[in-house]
């Protein structure tokens, strides 16, 4: 249950519809409906919706064969040890989410949060502050919460990591660096959470008519900062970021990023492999201050093949280039707007409030109520959003293939598949609900295709 809602993930399950937020406030006005079974009911059959997904991909991972068009391009010791990879997550994913639907139910069910709501604020009083400032009953009924999720994630976080990325040969971090990291993420979160909720609550009660403006404001300033000072001075704290060395490679991607008028000003290699082996790149920055960066993996498995890093380049150059991310950044705006507007029409509902057992309406409570209520719309959004990202991570690719880098894409898209040991066979509709990015048979067979029109 992600009660950290009053910060607006940019993540596609967490964006609402309007319009049919507008439909659910007449249901409110009419009738004293009960929200919260029919948000619990709907979770379970979402649970059991995903959960057919689940089997049906499941079954494509126990396939024993590679799927034609990877015959001959992916290695059989690697679809081996991809297939094991792919089955031993799929179980643990199994377990973690009938786990989670089941706290997530119960909390709901049995009034978990008004419990813990009171709870709070008796704390409050027995330190000898004011329970009557919701600023600070938020900020301990938050800290209850941390102490929760921190316990029941942590057997999943150390499984994972310990066992099924260990037996894989995927982790690399100790004991000592994975508990060093949880300890810095809950630091920071003690450090930028309060001031940020205490905003929002004053926004909220101060806000009159244009409190969806003023939040949404509000947000998008966050969001910006959060995007400068995030690589500049989080992503630090967690990874050491250095120059990449003087070289064809680096030489390579200046001449790349100069062709395309792509304002780079730094170019870094950040340790990965001091936590994982598995290997990514991306990009960030505004306007004439862009930065790439490119984990040490990623160098390291196309070692001999500069080509293929440049031409993954290419693909995320190709985003922007294309305008890809600009686009995306202006539709979760809109969409954040539009989610706060829903949370303006329904804040005040008693019976919302009633329904999951509050006898008051505090902000963060009616944003997490809200965030329940809109469930069915976050799945279709999140599915809408899906289908628009594979739609751009193929013109991305199209775009690599028109600089002529068509081969050390293809070779370096096959390479990444085989050293993250990333699924090989994957079901149709598990694909279509769950991934943002298109498998590779299908990235493969459009670069091909591109390649017949070409011809």
């Amino acid at each position: 249950m992600n009660l950290l809602f009053l910060l607006p993930n940019t993540s596609k399950k967490k964006i609402s519809l309007f319009s049919l937020l507008s439909f659910s406030v007449l249901v409110i006005a009419a009738m004293a409906f009960p929200f919260m079974e029919a948000v619990v009911g709907f979770m379970i059959l979402m649970y059991l919706f995903e959960t057919y997904l689940d089997l049906r991909q499941h079954a494509a991972l126990k396939l024993p064969t590679l799927p034609k068009p990877l015959e001959g391009v992916i290695s059989q010791d690697k679809f081996q040890k991809s297939r094991a990879y792919s089955l031993d997550k799929s179980r643990f994913h199994f377990v973690h989410e009938f786990v989670t639907i089941l706290m997530d139910s119960t909390i709901l069910f049995f009034g978990v949060l008004p419990w813990l709501w009171k709870k709070s604020g008796h704390f409050v009083t027995s330190v000898g502050l004011n329970a009557e400032n919701e600023i600070v009953h938020t900020l301990a009924f938050l800290a209850g919460v941390m102490i929760w999720s921190q316990i029941t994630d942590l057997p999943f976080s150390l499984y994972s990591t310990f066992v099924i990325e260990a037996r894989h040969g995927f982790n690399k971090q100790t004991l000592r660096l994975f508990f060093l990291d949880m300890i810095k993420s809950i630091l920071l979160s003690v450090l930028i959470g309060p001031p940020i909720v205490a905003i929002i609550i004053l926004i909220v009660q101060n806000g009159g008519p244009y409190l969806a403006l003023y939040l949404w404001g509000f947000m998008f300033v966050l969001s910006i900062v959060m995007m400068t000072v995030y690589p500049v001075l989080i992503a630090p704290l967690f990874n050491k970021f250095t120059p990449l060395p003087e070289g064809q490679l680096r030489e390579k991607i200046e001449k790349l990023a100069a062709s395309l008028k792509f304002p780079l000003k730094k170019l870094f290699v950040i340790d990965g492999s001091t936590r994982s082996s598995h290997s990514n790149a991306y990009m960030y920055g505004f306007f004439k201050n862009k930065r790439i960066v490119l984990y040490d993996t990623l160098v390291q498995q196309c070692k001999g093949d500069d080509d293929e890093v440049v031409a993954v380049i290419a693909h995320e150059l190709g985003h922007w280039k294309l305008n890809h991310t600009l686009y995306s950044f202006v539709a979760v705006q809109i969409l954040t707007l539009l989610q706060f507007g829903g949370y303006t029409l329904v804040r005040n509902s008693t019976d919302l409030f009633r329904s999951f057992g509050f006898d008051t309406q505090p902000v963060l409570i009616g944003l997490v109520i809200f965030q329940h209520t809109v469930i069915p719309l976050q799945h279709l959004v999140s599915f809408g959003l899906n289908l628009v990202s594979r739609a751009f991570e193929f013109q991305a690719d199209a775009f690599a293939k028109k600089l002529g880098y068509a081969t050390p894409l293809r070779s370096g898209l096959v390479k990444l598949q085989e050293e993250n040991l990333s699924a090989m066979n994957t079901d149709p509709w598990y694909s279509a609900y769950h991934y943002s990015h298109p498998p590779l048979v299908e990235r493969l067979a459009a670069l091909d295709k591109s390649d017949k029109k070409d011809d």
